[in-house]
């Protein structure tokens, strides 16, 4: 087992500690946000950092990095327009997927420069991803400040979901893995996972033996 200590860190070298703390964490969810500014320029991008916040109300938090060392696009047409989508990434669109973490002017649109297409569905101002298996409508709620390292948490609230019909159980529960839906691996990692088991809500054993 290697053992890193937390000032070992400091003296890898830039890229090996990037991918180490970035994969350390486990596996992540794989999302296009879809956005457009007031001035309807489209805007699509990759995201890992997309987490189920709460049921009532239906509430997805996004990590975004410090809005002032390169522009981001994604956050400054939410902020603008309080409108947003979330779209899972499918196998069959990763490399497209992921060419939108490269970093365009404001005035260029990764719709045009990727084979990902735009859908507009219920006059929604931002776009969502064609195909993709779940798309999801939010509107800004809030925002925090992480003052560790001044990335920021934005909370959107989700207005509308769609989900391809062969995704969803009877209970409600809906089935990535029938959808060849992605995670991600670090930053660069991408994976299909494979549903093995649903295990039942579980309640504290009414006889407890304590091992020995």
């Amino acid at each position: 087992m290697i053992h890193l200590r937390r000032q070992d860190f400091e003296e890898l070298d830039h890229i090996f500690r990037i991918n180490l703390i970035n994969s350390c964490s486990g596996f992540k969810s794989a999302n296009l946000i879809g956005t457009k500014s007031n001035s309807g320029i489209p805007n699509v991008a990759v995201f890992s950092s997309v987490t189920h916040l709460g049921s009532n109300p239906p509430l997805l938090g996004v990590i975004f990095r410090p809005v002032t060392d390169v522009p981001r696009n994604t956050y400054d047409n939410i902020k603008e327009t309080g409108q947003f989508t979330v779209n899972h990434i499918d196998a069959s669109i990763i490399e497209d997927a992921h060419h939108t973490s490269a970093k365009y002017n404001k005035e260029i649109s990764e719709f045009d420069i990727t084979n990902l297409e735009e859908e507009y569905k219920n006059e929604w101002h931002a776009p969502f991803v064609k195909n993709a298996p779940i798309q999801m409508a939010l509107t800004y709620c809030e925002e925090y400040e992480i003052k560790a390292n001044n990335t920021i948490l934005l909370i959107g609230e989700i207005k509308d979901l769609f989900v391809r019909q062969d995704l969803l159980e009877d209970d409600g529960f809906i089935n990535l893995s029938k959808g060849n839906i992605v995670a991600i691996n670090g930053l660069d990692g991408y994976t299909v996972p494979e549903l093995k088991e649903r295990i039942p809500y579980q309640r504290p054993k009414s006889t407890i033996s304590i091992k020995k």
